[in-house]
């Protein structure tokens, strides 16, 4: 019987899930289960399959990660369960790591490391994914939840807590409500995967209209919850005055072009996060 499920939900990037898929057989697998659940991609996959032997591929028809993950679990059997993105580079020690912390929390979620996809220079949207983007320590240690493209947990976990749910944060959601429950979360900072930046300002833009909009929609909606939001919203301006030290001194961007275009960045998209949540609090659509 395997003793590790580890769950890829996928939709139309074969080229990172291969990528994701080569980086992890470098690791030990051999108590593994490794299933990639695919959300109907139109991408053909048939030829990943043949790469990949070793590895199960099963499809979800509901779109969204949360119901592959879903599907990934009914799927298999480990009492251990590990998940990580299709666009995911695992560490070659991903699930060796995994092992030795696995009982040490109910929930442990690891270390994920920006990398860029093209060549330097970098643009505004890469520059400031290199500071801001996927800080699982502060995720985890001060907000309370982890993500879900590098987290380890366990099944009983997960059937206490029940699946993920969609049309919200899934990864927020879950482990509030795990941790709701009593079950402990912690950061690992030994448990590392890589992942691409955006590298544009639309891409950008286009996660966190995403991330706003679940982030809203577990507000609950109320009069009370709006106006808080609304007051929130109007305080974004200041994060920029907090936040631009922190992109003039951090050690992830070199260079002067490099500082000002991930500020500039942070002041747009600031900025725009404002104009969003103030249209969200009066019921507009972003």
């Amino acid at each position: 019987m395997p003793e590790i499920a580890i769950i890829i939900p996928h939709y139309n990037d074969v080229v990172r899930l291969e990528r994701c898929l080569s980086a992890l057989i470098e690791n030990d697998l051999s108590d593994c289960e490794v299933l990639v659940v695919d959300n109907g991609s139109s991408q053909p996959l048939a030829e990943t399959q043949t790469k990949f032997p070793g590895i199960r591929f099963v499809t979800e028809p509901e779109k969204g990660a949360a119901a592959a993950r879903n599907k990934g679990v009914q799927e298999t059997s480990a009492p251990r369960l590990m998940f990580i993105d299709a666009d995911c580079l695992p560490a070659s020690d991903w699930v060796t790591v995994g092992r030795q912390v696995a009982d040490r929390a109910d929930l442990i979620g690891g270390r994920v490391e920006v990398f860029d996809e093209t060549p330097p220079p970098r643009s505004g949207a890469e520059a400031f994914e290199a500071v801001f983007a996927f800080d699982f320590r502060h995720y985890i240690e001060v907000q309370g939840f982890s993500g879900t493209g590098n987290l380890i947990t366990r099944r009983d976990v997960f059937e206490d807590v029940g699946p993920f749910r969609g049309g919200v944060s899934e990864d927020r959601d879950w482990s509030f409500r795990a941790t709701a429950k009593g079950y402990h979360l912690i950061y690992e900072d030994g448990l590392r995967v890589g992942h691409p930046s955006r590298q544009d300002w639309s891409a950008l833009r286009g996660k966190w209209r995403r991330i706003m909009q679940e982030m809203f929609g577990q507000t609950g909606g109320s009069l009370r919850a709006r106006i808080k939001w609304a007051l929130k919203g109007l305080v974004m301006p200041l994060s920029i005055l907090m936040h631009l030290p922190k992109v003039m001194t951090s050690p992830k961007l070199s260079g002067l072009g490099d500082r000002l275009r991930a500020g500039g960045t942070l002041i747009r998209l600031r900025l725009l996060r404002m104009i969003w949540m103030l249209r969200q609090a009066i019921g507009l659509e972003i």
